[in-house]
C-alpha cells in the first residue's frame, strides 16, 4: 500500500454546467498527468463518440475538449493509501473538496463553475461520492456504468447508451 496523493488539478471553468468525477487517478494516469491516461480506458472514446469528434491526443487538447463541451472532470479523493490503480485497495480517504469547483473556484480565479450535475464514473466513484462528499454538498450524483477496462460487462456501444444522458443534460442545460 501506497499513500498518494492527487496529482493532478481539476478541470473546469466559469462556463462548466456538468461535472464528471471518477474516483482516484490510476499509475497510469499519475505518469501521464492527466485523466484516464491509460490506452484501454474508454473514457475519451466514449465522450469522443457523443460529440462525434476524434479523441484528443494530447493533455492540451482532452482539456480544450473538456472546456469546449462544458464539462469538469475531477476525482472524488484527494488522497488515500492504495495498491497500484485498484479501487478496490483504497484506504484511509481523504476527499477532494468539491466546493474549490462549485462555490468559489480559487484555484483558477474565476467566479463558480455553474454545475448543473454532477455525474460519477462507475460504482466505486458512487460509494465513495456518497460516504464523503454528499451530505456536506446536499448535491447527488448520477452513476454512469465505469469506463474502466476491468468493467467488461459492458461494452462500448452500451457504454455510449448510457453516457449519452451527459450530451442530453448539456443540452438542455
Amino acid at each position: 500500500m501506497e499513500n498518494v496523493v492527487h496529482p493532478i488539478d481539476p478541470v473546469f471553468d466559469e462556463n462548466s454546467r456538468i461535472l464528471i468525477l471518477g474516483s482516484f487517478p490510476s499509475v497510469k494516469s499519475r505518469e501521464v498527468q492527466f485523466y484516464y491516461g491509460h490506452p484501454q480506458n474508454r473514457f475519451w472514446k466514449v465522450l469522443a463518440s457523443l460529440f462525434h469528434e476524434e479523441i484528443p491526443s494530447d493533455n492540451k487538447g482532452k482539456k480544450d475538449f473538456l472546456l469546449a463541451h462544458h464539462i469538469a472532470l475531477w476525482d472524488v479523493i484527494h488522497s488515500c493509501k492504495i495498491n497500484g490503480s485498484s479501487d478496490a485497495s483504497i484506504r484511509d480517504v481523504t476527499a477532494n473538496d468539491l466546493k474549490v469547483i462549485l462555490d468559489k473556484a480559487n484555484i483558477q480565479k474565476i467566479d463558480k463553475a455553474a454545475i448543473q450535475k454532477i455525474y460519477v464514473n462507475g460504482k466505486t466513484a458512487e460509494k465513495l461520492y456518497r460516504k464523503y462528499i454528499e451530505h456536506e454538498l446536499h448535491r447527488d450524483c448520477v452513476c454512469l456504468p465505469s469506463t474502466s477496462p476491468a468493467n467488461a460487462v459492458y461494452s462500448l456501444e452500451r457504454l455510449l447508451s448510457e453516457w449519452k444522458k451527459i450530451k442530453e443534460a448539456l443540452e438542455v442545460l
